[in-house]
């Protein structure tokens, strides 16, 4: 059985009439904003307040693990969608009545974080932020399998556009925000203000619509053992012969931005840019050239079809990083090169927001409605690991070959992925669309 084809969505007459008009694509929008400030305060925001409480750097450094269960969601994933949440299943529907019960641990986690102290007992500090970490890669679970299941195939571009847009908000509220309130209030209110913040993407599970369940099928007998291969097994049969190098492509379209990030800010230091600088320019006018990118891939993939657009953003996202090399040779900021900081950061940050959205969205059409939630958390996974495993050694590729040439390597890692995409959508192409 071949690749399922994706066919581009009807035209709408406006990408924001609908947010308005649809309580599905509203929800959406709130549900990421929920899923996007759990991940930055597990470890990414708090290592600030780790570094600040004198919590040594190698301890720092190892307490990245805590990010592990956003990794290694794909192993429960397929529980959620067999079971219904205690409590609120019966009541909400199996899908929200999870998304529910896992923001609510998001909340208490916060909480539970907000009253510790690294600097006098660590370990309660690093259960709770365990504890975020499970809640919140559940929550990521919940909210995907939902916004997938809850729309038409030709409608994902929309609904993926706008949760995605709602993920950037939510991150830039936890990054940002919650800096701001720890330096005005303290560490403690900015975690309670980050719980209480949880509230609105609880309303829009309250109020999203419950996509429809084939009781049926969710409810076949299974061991545990055929509960976590079921889904897989739907994904490979359905795929057929294609699966592979769809796997395969899906593994290496984020690979060049991984490897890349990783090295970006050590660049940006050694250019002699300040915190403030790097702050504003990747922070805040970064989120706002992502925004764009997204709004952008969501107008792109019903017009000329999803593989068009999918070779489009693997090819500009690995060409970006070339700004990132030539900034590394005539952007020092001493040199008086801010804007040369400015339009390599603008371009990469861009890019790498278009390939993401673009790749949400296919990934989003290759799943079935009832293993939504299970096939995604499997390829957003499959997506995480080899990247990070290879941008492990970024920093032994820079003190071998200097920024310069590392960030052109990492373009050239995405030519055999481009040749690879273009060929997926070539064979698509060429077979009979299954029924």
């Amino acid at each position: 059985m071949q690749a399922p084809a994706i066919e581009a969505a009807p035209r709408r007459t406006s990408f924001l009439a609908p947010l308005f008009r649809d309580r599905r694509i509203a929800a959406g929008l709130f549900l990421g904003v929920g899923s996007g400030m759990a991940f930055p305060l597990i470890y990414a925001t708090q290592s600030v307040w780790l570094t600040r409480a004198g919590v040594p750097i190698e301890t720092i450094g190892w307490l990245f693990g805590l990010t592990f269960p956003y990794k290694l969601k794909f192993l429960w994933a397929p529980f959620l969608e067999r079971y219904d949440a205690p409590l609120l299943g019966a009541w909400l529907g199996r899908r929200r009545g999870w998304i529910l019960l896992s923001q609510i641990g998001v909340a208490g986690a916060l909480a539970g974080i907000a009253f510790g102290n690294p600097e006098n007992w660590l370990g309660w500090t690093i259960a709770f932020s365990l504890a975020l970490g499970v809640a919140g890669a559940t929550q990521d679970i919940t909210v995907d399998g939902w916004r997938i299941a809850v729309v038409s195939k030709a409608e994902l571009p929309l609904m993926s556009s706008w949760s995605e847009i709602g993920w950037r908000v939510g991150s830039l509220v936890a990054g940002a925000g919650a800096l701001i309130v720890a330096g005005e209030h303290g560490w403690k209110a900015a975690y309670l203000v980050m719980a209480a913040l949880m509230l609105p993407s609880v309303i829009a599970a309250w109020l999203a619509p419950e996509p429809a369940v084939d009781e049926d099928a969710a409810r076949a007998p299974m061991n545990f053992a055929a509960t976590i291969w079921a889904p897989i097994k739907d994904l490979l049969h359905r795929l057929g012969p294609m699966a592979l190098p769809i796997l395969i492509l899906i593994a290496g379209f984020r690979m060049p931005g991984y490897v890349s990030t990783a090295m970006a800010n050590p660049l940006f230091v050694t250019l002699h840019y300040s915190d403030a600088d790097i702050a504003t320019v990747v922070k805040v006018y970064g989120f706002w050239l992502a925004i764009g990118a997204t709004f952008l891939g969501g107008w792109m993939i019903p017009r000329i079809g999803i593989m068009p657009t999918l070779l489009f953003g693997t090819v500009f996202g690995s060409a970006a990083h070339l700004a990132l090399a030539y900034l590394a040779l005539y952007g020092d900021h001493d040199g008086g090169a801010y804007w040369t900081f400015v339009v390599a950061v603008g371009i990469e940050s861009f890019a790498y927001a278009f390939a993401s959205i673009v790749l949400i969205t296919y990934m989003s059409t290759l799943t079935s409605d009832l293993h939504a939630a299970s096939q995604f958390a499997l390829m957003t996974s499959l997506v995480a690991l080899p990247g990070n495993l290879l941008a492990m050694t970024s920093g032994v590729a820079v003190k071998a070959l200097g920024f310069a040439w590392f960030f052109v390597g990492t373009s050239v890692i995405g030519i055999p992925v481009a040749l690879l995409c273009a060929w997926v959508w070539w064979r698509q192409s060429r077979e009979p669309r299954a029924a």
